[in-house]
């Protein structure tokens, strides 16, 4: 990894060996103390430029049941894998999810001359399973043909050059596969096409491509992001609020939970993301969710709604529980090459979360829950929101999390230990450097490859809290 910094810039490219960014490291720094910060963080960024160790999939139990997915997905991955008996896992806690090892990173690939280059976040995609779409291929080597086999590799500093026929800059394998399409069909189409370029046949991870597959059946989610559903727990009957909820996978989660009995309310104020919640939503055939689009800051209706008026803005206590699951730094993502903040963007996201947060806790019914999540590492986005939280509400108070598969959160906001107990943060830098072939899958017990599941995904953050009165 390289660093450079200007007075307003904090650039970091993640690769295998990364080393602490500027702004994240010194808040690890004041909340851990020098010596441990340096380590916890350079090991947290190694972490972050791989894949988590398993994929994640959340079933529609309001189609079928988990058994029954389980055989097919069983079946789907013993077609695309061939020969490699990969098993899948159903989660002892979170018994509507099931768990693939992912196998990697694989070594003895043989590089190809034939070279393909990809932006950084197709990339990240390939390294966790799916196949290079034309739109993400940025260039590629003079005399490739259809049905060429090729080597892909990630552009992470961003200075490849769309149609360029040799790029010599920084670039990272990340597999081989072979070409759908030709160069000139690939940079004469003027953006047009949007199909797969390249089928990955030899990725450097090797994750199932579930494009597609049991759409109805399976949703596609990262291990915390479906524990945030069950730590909220809807009831059936009751009124739920997502405040940012594209794309949708927790909001359709909520209410499979709920047994699509009751009313969950979606949004997020760009429109083609509110669509996309529309389509998870008729996808998986879930008739109590309804989505709007519209901005969270200014969801409380300050007088009085019209009668019949089902859309934003609410009346204040008007929901049983509220899932704020905010915009964020998003530093906890994986798997991550190649970061790029601004100082600005980064210091952004406090003030939009705290304004976000006052405005949940107003359309909260007192008795109510209230959760908060992001999918960053920073002490800033977490813990010291929570630590404001409760001194600025003090109708607001922790409560305890089920199901409790993370770590403890961490120190350095003021909080006690034993409301750091009451939090949820999953820490990938505390997971040991691993590799996983297919010798050491068969060798493994089935609760060290949970245990490892709980703790090799991406770096997330849940707090719960009940509002026990309207003041």
């Amino acid at each position: 990894m390289t660093r450079r910094a200007s007075p307003t810039t904090i650039k970091i490219q993640l690769r295998p060996q990364p080393f602490p960014g500027v702004c994240a490291r010194l808040r690890l720094i004041s909340a851990l103390g020098t010596l441990e910060a340096e380590r916890k963080y350079e090991s947290l960024l190694n972490c972050l430029s791989h894949p988590p160790a398993f994929t994640t999939v959340r079933v529609n139990t309001h189609l079928a049941s988990v058994k029954q997915v389980k055989n097919l997905l069983f079946e789907e991955i013993h077609k695309q894998f061939k020969d490699l008996s990969v098993p899948v896992l159903q989660h002892p806690e979170l018994q509507d999810v099931l768990l693939i090892p992912v196998i990697g990173p694989r070594k003895d690939l043989q590089k190809q001359s034939s070279e393909v280059i990809v932006g950084a976040q197709c990339g990240n995609s390939v390294l966790r399973g799916a196949h290079v779409f034309v739109p993400g291929i940025i260039s590629a080597s003079k005399f490739m043909k259809a049905g060429d086999v090729v080597s892909v590799y990630s552009d992470i500093e961003g200075k490849c050059k769309r149609g360029a026929k040799v790029f010599l800059g920084t670039k990272v394998f990340i597999g081989n596969g072979i070409s759908e399409l030709s160069r000139s069909e690939i940079f004469s189409s003027s953006g047009s096409l949007k199909g797969i370029g390249i089928r990955m046949t030899d990725p450097v991870y090797l994750s199932p491509s579930l494009d597609n597959v049991l759409s109805s059946y399976l949703f596609l989610q990262n291990l915390p992001s479906a524990v945030v559903s069950h730590v909220l727990n809807p009831q059936p009957g009751e009124r739920i609020l997502d405040m940012c909820a594209a794309p949708g996978g927790k909001t359709t989660h909520l209410a499979t939970l709920m047994h699509d009995q009751g009313e969950v309310i979606a949004m997020d104020k760009i429109a083609n993301k509110v669509k996309k919640i529309k389509q998870n939503a008729a996808l998986l055939q879930l008739n109590c969710v309804k989505a709007f689009c519209f901005d969270g800051t200014k969801v409380l209706a300050t007088g009085k709604k019209e009668d019949g008026q089902e859309g934003p803005p609410f009346s204040a206590e008007s929901f049983d529980r509220i899932l704020l699951d905010v915009p964020c730094s998003g530093m906890g993502q994986r798997p991550n090459m190649a970061y790029f903040w601004t100082l600005k963007e980064v210091m952004s996201y406090q003030p939009l979360q705290r304004k976000l947060f006052s405005t949940a806790v107003k359309l909260l019914k007192p008795g109510g829950t209230l959760v908060y999540s992001t999918c960053t590492i920073t002490l800033s986005e977490n813990e010291e929101q929570v630590a404001w939280a409760l001194e600025t509400f003090p109708c607001l108070q922790l409560q305890s999390q089920e199901p409790h598969i993370g770590g403890e959160g961490m120190m350095g906001a003021g909080l006690s230990l034993d409301q750091l107990k009451l939090l949820q943060r999953f820490d990938p830098s505390s997971v040991t450097s691993r590799e996983m072939d297919i010798n050491s899958l068969q060798d493994s017990r089935e609760d060290d490859l949970i245990l490892l599941a709980n703790k090799d995904c991406i770096g997330f953050f849940i707090a719960k809290f009940i509002k026990l009165n309207s003041k």
